[in-house]
């Protein structure tokens, strides 16, 4: 008898190729299966789920040396989704069985996931109809795009720990991602809950200080969130102040889950 066939995993994310949290994700996840890794060739942060008609779709193989162990890899000029639309349509022999965003630098919370490239690459994942997850590990917004350095062990623990669960082919209705979010400090001890997206403020976007219109300013954020005012079952309380892996299933489908029947009625009233 021929030996099962091994899982595949496309493993992608949104700081680039080089991204030190890329590279926990990929030793973490080459216990479960043969992991690809395609991640964009430039840093793409808040680019969501963006397909830019700029991007140029070159494909260029590498290889990166992680603790002794040599990876072929692919650096994309193009978006985190597009990145995951390159990896399934190109580099890939057959779908994966499994799509990965992260580990980002930076927690990805609240109705702002929008924004998160991570984000935007699972939903990419999952719009083909593969499980996906995205990743993050919150810290500090000054070392979120810097190479300061960071503790993926317990990020990496949690991928592998859910990887696992889906890639055994665990099913949820109306689950196309799981958006894992892991608090600074946290171990492979630490506790885990389910959430949803907070709609509290938290990234807070700030007003550009300049003399001139045509300077080349950019609309900065703070984050920035009132305790008191958190949901308890949100997944920004989860990682700011319970300190626990944040849990947050995700669809596909953004409709509103509202009673027809009477938005309908309402709306009617107007005719």
């Amino acid at each position: 008898m021929g030996k099962a066939k091994k899982p595949q995993i496309l493993l992608t994310n949104d700081d680039g190729i080089r991204s030190d949290g890329l590279w926990a994700a990929a030793e973490a996840l080459s216990g479960l299966g043969f992991v690809t890794v395609a991640a964009p060739r430039d840093q793409h942060s808040g680019a969501g789920r963006s397909m830019p008609q700029a991007s140029d779709g070159r494909l260029r193989e590498e290889e990166v040396t992680i603790h002794g162990v040599t990876w072929k890899v692919y650096a994309v000029g193009g978006s985190p989704a597009q990145t995951v639309q390159h990896g399934i349509l190109e580099l890939m022999e057959e779908p994966p069985d499994l799509v990965v965003a992260g580990i980002n630098r930076g927690e990805n919370l609240t109705v702002s996931i929008t924004i998160s490239g991570t984000v935007g690459a699972a939903l990419e994942g999952a719009a083909f109809g593969i499980p996906s997850m995205a990743v993050s590990l919150e810290m500090p917004k000054e070392h979120q795009l810097a190479d300061a350095s960071a503790d993926f062990s317990a990020a990496a623990h949690y991928t592998a720990h859910f990887g696992q669960i889906l890639l055994e082919g665990e099913t949820f209705p109306d689950v196309n991602v799981l958006k894992i979010d892991v608090p600074s400090g946290a171990t492979s001890e630490t506790p885990w809950r389910l959430t949803r997206l907070s709609r509290s403020q938290y990234y807070v976007p700030l007003s550009p200080v300049r003399e001139h219109l045509d300077e080349e300013v950019r609309v900065d954020f703070e984050i920035r969130f009132d305790e008191k005012l958190l949901e308890p079952d949100s997944d920004v309380y989860a990682v700011r102040v319970a300190k626990e892996i944040s849990v947050t299933p995700l669809s596909l489908d953004m409709t509103a889950r509202v009673d027809f029947g009477e938005l309908e009625s309402r709306l009617r009233a107007y005719d």
